[in-house]
């Protein structure tokens, strides 16, 4: 009697499976099994160990000096209470080129790797710099089509720039949802391959025209740096930045499955070594008072683009308006490395949630929060 019903059920089970593939979504099995088979609901902090990735190789270390008031004072209550409400990871504060304050919660140490999420898109737009002082990209208006005339032809034409795609002004038709599971963005982070989400989008309005962000456009961005460098991202990554700013940890940098780096996303590594990105921007592209990007182009990175309202740049969210001006690489869930440079300060905070209270630009407002506590602690 149970035979029938359950050829039925195996039936209906195979259709929908057969339906998932046929329309171009298997990734959603991935997705499952990496999140709600999991006992999550979403991508997390530390997922990057389910998928494949290239090393971002440091060479000779040049850890931080530490400040002679180094966790001397404690955490104010106020603080405490949000980044453990918030399940934050990491909190680093680093004033003049030391380090001040240093944190973790749930097992993280100085050493512990943890998904950048959207930092990394500040990491991608920092080698388009580095691609361009060595020769390998004409500038940021280098058309697009340059790297890939067959795509351009058929999806973006012959108008999108570099600069279109580092300042989120692409026009893609690019819906950037991060709950959605049928949006570019999960294909992006659990399918297959990259090029087949992002190669076959089109262009919805024209370029340089209005500020949208979009991973789709950061993405692009990757591919034409791979192409000009003729290597891989995480390649370039460790011998133009990881290896020059003296990181700690060689980093993971999570690839689709055929090892192309997800540029808009998704570099692990640890809250020291993240702070040394926002010092390379501090110091105007210098380490150690020794050039490493163009400091043309990291004023430009910093500096809010004309359709933005003010909180844009390139790869870096800004706030220039703020009663203490600051700009800062984010990511979701709250991973941050904000910048401060009337103060000389560096904060990093990485964790699993982010406070929902937002400011005027819907900018989070827990940014100005950290700057706040980190001035006391500075100052005190």
């Amino acid at each position: 009697m149970l035979k029938k019903p359950l050829n039925i059920s195996l039936l209906i089970i195979a259709g929908v499976i057969l339906a998932v593939y046929i329309s171009g979504y298997q990734y959603l099995f991935k997705g499952v099994r990496l999140t709600y088979l999991r006992g999550e609901t979403s991508s997390t902090i530390d997922d990057g160990k389910y998928f494949p990735a290239r090393k971002i190789s440091k060479g000779n270390a040049k850890p931080w000096p530490i400040d002679k008031d180094y966790n001397k004072i404690a955490l104010s209550p106020q603080l405490e209470k949000h980044l453990k409400d918030t399940e934050s990871v990491s909190f680093l504060i680093i004033r003049n080129g030391k380090i001040l304050q240093e944190r973790y919660w749930d097992g993280y140490k100085n050493n512990t790797g943890s998904n950048s999420f959207s930092m990394a898109k500040a990491v991608t737009v920092l080698l388009v710099g580095k691609a361009i002082d060595d020769g390998r990209i004409l500038s940021l208006d280098q058309k697009f089509s340059d790297f890939y005339p067959e795509f351009s032809e058929k999806s973006f034409g012959n108008d999108l720039t570099l600069r279109n795609f580092a300042t989120m002004e692409a026009g893609l038709d690019w819906n950037e949802d991060y709950k959605n599971p049928f949006s570019p963005n999960a294909a992006a982070y659990y399918g297959f391959s990259l090029a087949q989400v992002v190669f076959q989008k089109k262009i919805k309005q024209q370029p340089g025209e209005k500020f949208e962000y979009q991973s789709g456009a950061t993405q692009l961005l990757g591919f034409a740096v791979g192409k000009a460098v003729g290597m891989p991202l995480a390649e370039y990554a460790s011998a133009k930045l990881w290896k020059p700013l003296g990181m700690e940890q060689d980093a993971d940098w999570t690839t689709d499955e055929l090892g192309v780096e997800k540029a808009f996303c998704c570099i692990h590594s640890n809250a020291r070594d993240f702070a040394k990105l926002g010092s390379l921007l501090l110091n105007g592209g210098k380490f150690q008072n020794i050039p490493l990007i163009d400091e043309k182009f990291v004023h430009q990175m910093i500096t809010p683009t004309q359709h933005s309202n003010g909180v844009y740049g390139m790869g870096v969210w800004i706030n220039d308006d703020a009663k203490i001006p600051h700009y800062y690489l984010r990511g979701l869930y709250g991973q941050y490395v904000i910048v401060v440079p009337d103060f000389d300060l560096i904060i990093v905070r990485l964790g699993n949630k982010e406070g929902q209270e937002k400011d005027a630009k819907n900018r989070p407002a827990e940014v100005q929060f950290y700057i706040n506590e980190a001035l006391k602690l500075a100052h005190n």
